[in-house]
């Protein structure tokens, strides 16, 4: 397994490989652009292909885009729904330019649709991202906690939106061990998560499986309350996380903690965790 965090670009794309190399990454995941915002900065194809050779230098893959938080692919409102396939097209022509593998994206909230025709939907803004950008960038689906009308929160849903994807090749799943438990997976025992790994193969198949999101949660399991936490300081507990970093269907897999972080500190002693668990095996 190889682990990574979270990157800030803050103060552009050269600075990127520097931080993660500060922090031991062997992978990482950024944000394309500001994640709260719809407006963007002119892309500094410069920067970026520095950034590529700085992480190919240091042996950092693969690099996740993670897509911004107010796209909603599944929204019912065109307006909206337009808007969000415009950043996720943006997003995906970036990602290629950065030299990333895959591009992240949260599926989206109904937002009062049915649950069949949310799913519809998201769906039909899969296709036309990827017929609107034909390049090598797989696009992921992330588990959610499912709180509100959010989608994404079994398998079932997320089986739903890829059989109606036509370029399958392209589409896969990041797991986000918190937003399964919270969900109401039990990833917290090792009879629970090789339960919940073969409803994910058969399902979805293990070919779909293309990252994880290392997190532990500050929510008790089907809260469907999205906290992160600590790896092995929450709910799920580190018994857990010795599981999940060894077990054999994911270990090879990229690894990214998207823990609660104030500096650097914090970081560091969440890949001192996750690593010390890796070395003292199953």
């Amino acid at each position: 397994m190889r682990f990574g965090f979270h990157i800030s670009i803050s103060g552009g794309l050269a600075k990127v490989a520097e931080r993660a190399k500060g922090l031991q990454c062997e992978t990482i995941q950024i944000f394309p652009f500001n994640p709260r915002g719809w407006q963007y900065a002119e892309f500094d194809a410069s920067a970026a292909m520095q950034m590529r050779s700085d992480l190919k230098s240091a042996g950092i893959e693969p690099v996740i885009v993670h897509a911004s938080y107010l796209p909603n692919l599944a929204s019912p409102n065109p307006a909206l729904f337009d808007k969000s396939i415009g950043v996720l097209c943006e997003t995906m022509g970036r990602a290629e330019a950065m030299g990333a593998a895959f591009v992240n994206v949260h599926v989206g909230s109904g937002m009062g649709a049915s649950e069949a025709e949310a799913l519809a939907t998201v769906s039909r803004a899969v296709n036309t991202i990827l017929v609107s950008v034909p390049n090598t960038v797989t696009l992921l689906l992330e588990n959610t906690a499912g709180g509100g009308t959010e989608l994404g929160h079994n398998f079932t849903q997320i089986e739903a939106i890829i059989d109606k994807v036509t370029d399958e090749r392209r589409v896969g799943v990041c797991l986000d061990t918190a937003h399964a438990f919270e969900a109401g997976y039990d990833v917290a025992t090792a009879e629970g998560l090789d339960a919940t790994l073969e409803e994910f193969r058969a399902r979805l198949g293990w070919n779909r499986l293309k990252a994880l999101h290392l997190n532990d949660s500050r929510s008790a399991q089907g809260s469907h309350a999205d906290r992160h936490w600590h790896i092995g300081e929450g709910e799920i507990g580190l018994a857990a996380f010795k599981h999940i970093v060894n077990h054999r269907r994911l270990a090879h897999l990229p690894a990214i903690m998207e823990t609660p972080r104030t500096s650097d500190k914090e970081d560091k002693k969440n890949m001192r965790t996750v690593r010390r668990l890796a070395a003292t095996g199953p």
